[in-house]
């Protein structure tokens, strides 16, 4: 979610640069908006809080943003012809050391009814009920699958080893389609759906680790919470009032996940402190789908992320493209965006607030090396990256604090980065000088007014409620919620 700030300073941006801003700040570079399937718009790192599973880090990589629940008849499919991978850096160099590729495959059934005399192919994606099981999709027109290969090295020219079903040892692995509605889940009930994603949850056995994984890939609610519309109107609320005083107005839309659970042991080096960031790349068009796994390639990355707020409104708007194409190793190129922001300047002309001395070095902790004592590497070349210090224990979601580090949660961001973790609320006090404070318990409360906490539950109107069904995350893997239904309307409990 390079989502931080999309508040105070999404207005700002468009008041100081004249640049017409559309939809969500999920597209936050020029280029990107030309490819929607390769949009990442959150990236999620964390120690697994399911109960069990704290031996391990939980990876989200969220992408194709603003879907809404009634975006048929074709949906949200990934783009087969491309590879999206999530890198870790073991090793604080600023290079990755592990990759997880996923590449997916669309199958089109071609379905058909009798129509008098002849056979006609269907219109939808579907022709009658889904589920619950995985392999229950006799109805289903288009099916996706896809594989996920661990690259040791160089993304490009590592070893390469598939992941593969603990059950069956098959490495291709099927995606739930999305939440068309609940008439097409049997039975027309959408408690089902829950059960049917469930049931595409799927452990894996990790080539040269002993220890097993958890993979999904499917739609899912958002989980990005922000008080967007206002914030584009001109900063149209009060930075220092209530913080839970303003609508979620992504509440009613949906995002497509991967997520990864990896044991501990198979990801560090002799740190416990790791880095990882997600691409997406596009690859040439083949006159013929290439077989399961294989690389189409070359590839061109488009989309690039780690941390919430960097592209969207720490990069000028001249390089954004440049840095969703880049690599950490050459982050030195950037750099002076961090020492140098131009966010607290952009604020000071709306609201008078005088901004902290240059150059930043505690953004540069917070962006490009880690916190010294929380998560920085034992060796470290600056990058930006998320950095999580696997040594610190998870925290239950109940005992979570939402706005992390600062509020004395060193599970919590920008120690990674937790689903209920309010990254606006944290990255706007971080702009504007929290680090820097001798006293930041005293330090004003900065918000966007949309609250966010690991137990919370939205409406679809944006507003908190108490009904649980609406609760917008969940206590296990894959953590985020079952998907909005957009049929029947305008009930959408999970």
């Amino acid at each position: 979610m390079r989502q931080v700030t999309r508040g105070i300073a999404a207005a700002v941006l468009l008041v100081a640069a004249g640049v017409t801003l559309q939809g969500s700040s999920h597209r936050e570079a020029p280029g990107i908006t030309k490819s929607p399937k390769l949009d990442g718009t959150d990236f999620y790192m964390f120690r697994s809080y399911e109960p069990g599973r704290d031996g391990s880090v939980t990876f989200l990589a969220n992408y194709i943003p603003l879907q809404d629940v009634y975006g048929g008849p074709n949906f949200f499919t990934m783009d087969p012809q491309a590879v999206y991978e999530i890198h870790v850096d073991n090793n604080g160099d600023a290079r990755e050391d592990l990759t997880f590729q996923f590449q997916f495959r669309t199958t089109s059934k071609n379905l058909s009814v009798p129509v008098g005399d002849k056979m006609m192919p269907i219109p939808l994606i579907n022709a009658g009920g889904i589920g619950p099981a995985a392999t229950d999709t006799s109805a289903l027109n288009v099916e996706e699958t896809y594989t996920v290969n661990l690259v040791r090295g160089s993304r490009r020219f590592g070893f390469r080893q598939a992941l593969t079903n603990a059950a069956n040892g098959s490495r291709i692995f099927s995606k739930p389609v999305d939440r068309i509605g609940d008439k097409s889940i049997k039975g027309g009930d959408g408690s089902v759906y829950e059960q049917y994603a469930d049931n595409h949850i799927y452990d894996v056995d990790i080539p040269g680790c002993s220890a097993n994984g958890r993979v999904f890939v499917g739609q899912r609610r958002e989980g990005f919470v922000v008080n967007l519309a206002e914030a584009f109107d001109l900063v149209n609320f009060n930075p220092l009032g209530p913080e839970n005083g303003e609508r979620n107005v992504l509440a009613d839309k949906n995002v497509t996940t991967l997520a990864l659970e990896l044991p501990i042991s198979c990801l560090v080096n002799g740190d416990p402190v790791i880095g990882a960031w997600t691409t997406a790349s596009a690859g040439r068009a083949l006159p013929h789908p290439l077989p399961h796994g294989g690389l189409a390639g070359p590839f061109m990355q488009v989309s690039r992320l780690g941390h919430p707020l960097v592209n969207e409104l720490v990069i000028g708007l001249k390089d954004k493209d440049a840095f969703n194409a880049s690599e950490p190793k050459n982050d030195g190129q950037f750099a002076s965006y961090v020492t140098h922001p131009t966010l607290p300047v952009l604020i000071q002309a709306l609201f008078g607030v005088a901004p902290p001395p240059v150059p930043r070095g505690d953004l540069v902790q917070v962006f490009l090396t880690g916190v010294p004592g929380v998560n920085q590497p034992k060796i470290v070349r600056p990058a930006e990256m998320l950095r999580l210090n696997t040594n610190i224990p998870a925290v239950a979601p109940a005992a979570q604090k939402p706005l992390g580090v600062i509020a004395g949660d060193l599970a919590g961001y920008p120690n990674g980065r937790r689903p209920g973790d309010d990254v606006v609320d944290i990255a706007l006090r971080a702009v504007e000088g929290i680090l820097l404070s001798g006293n930041p318990a005293s330090f004003p409360r900065l918000t966007d007014g949309a609250p966010v906490n690991a137990t919370i539950a939205y409406a679809e109107d944006g507003t908190v409620t108490s009904d649980q069904s609406l609760r917008l995350f969940r206590d296990t893997f894959p953590y985020l919620q079952t998907p909005l239904s957009g049929s029947p309307s305008p009930t959408h409990s999970n």
